[in-house]
């Protein structure tokens, strides 16, 4: 969503606030995942056939690691291990998350704001019949196999908002809330935030036809005893929404989630392609200026 609003935006007029919750310390090195999920895609660095990680990878370093009776069960790529070294360096050095990201942005040629939620550690727990997991256990080493009862945010309590976020926030037209996981994904946000400028906010279904597109997001829906869809995305931000968008697979809700208060859009939102993103964020702009 954020490279298709790229494509249409002048690098000035975007600001993206990544969640730092799913950031985590492996083998020595300060990983964000989130973070530099965003960053590769921006920089059209990314592997878009993993999702994560960079395009042209090798793997000598994380195969040797494993050699020796390492944990290999988080992959790292060569290219990827620089972005880690580099960036625990600078951590140990002083230095924010914030000052690092915009940095690594400048040297990738990234014209968007890159902004972590916080440049304080805010952990995200994951609360199973297994007991409680650290996200990247439970989602990587467990590949979400255990049955979530809840979810804590460590360290949310006393996190501020990273510098300029609050700024951010305020100063936009309005909010686009990406099709991602509200659990895990957006809540650690909302939570770093706490409150939301009174603007237009949008948010995209991450589920269609009671499916995520990608992750757990309806695994943990259901397991949370609450039906998996687009509606339920709905009910879960409408507080603070203007507008939502939902795929055509799911237009019979459309109805339902009007009843809540919110304008629709009813649009494919399926990004299977690179010419799929900026359509998307093409029909989200549109919605955005209508509302």
């Amino acid at each position: 969503m954020v490279h298709g609003l790229a494509a249409h935006l002048a690098p000035e007029e975007l600001t993206v606030i990544v969640n730092t919750g799913d950031d985590f310390e492996h083998l020595g090195l300060a990983i964000c995942p989130d973070l530099d999920t965003v960053c590769y895609t921006l920089a059209g660095l990314a592997n878009f056939e993993t999702g994560w990680g960079r395009a042209n990878e090798t793997w000598n370093v994380i195969a040797n690691v494993e050699k020796l009776g390492g944990a290999g069960w988080f992959r790292l790529g060569d290219q990827d291990i620089a972005t880690h070294l580099e960036r625990t360096r600078r951590l140990k050095a002083g230095q924010t998350l914030s000052q690092i990201t915009r940095d690594f942005c400048q040297a990738w040629g990234i014209g968007p704001t890159v902004l972590p939620m916080s440049d304080s550690p805010v952990r995200t727990i994951v609360q199973t019949d297994a007991g409680e997991l650290a996200f990247q256990e439970y989602f990587v080493h467990q590949r979400c196999e255990p049955r979530v009862k809840s979810f804590r945010f460590d360290g949310v309590a006393s996190a501020e908002p990273a510098v300029g976020v609050v700024e951010a926030l305020h100063q936009a037209d309005a909010l686009v809330i990406c099709p991602s996981n509200p659990w895990v994904s957006i809540d650690p946000i909302l939570n770093v935030v706490k409150t939301l400028p009174a603007k237009p906010i949008v948010a995209i279904s991450p589920i269609i036809g009671g499916q995520a597109v990608k992750g757990p997001a309806a695994k943990m829906y259901a397991e949370l005893g609450i039906e998996p869809s687009a509606l339920a995305v709905a009910k879960h931000y409408q507080n603070f929404l203007a507008g939502y968008v939902l795929d055509s697979v799911d237009a019979e809700l459309e109805k339902s989630v009007n009843q809540l208060g919110l304008k629709t859009l009813t649009t494919n939102t399926l990004m299977n392609h690179l010419t799929d993103r900026a359509r998307l964020a093409a029909d989200v702009l549109h919605f955005v200026r209508s509302l």
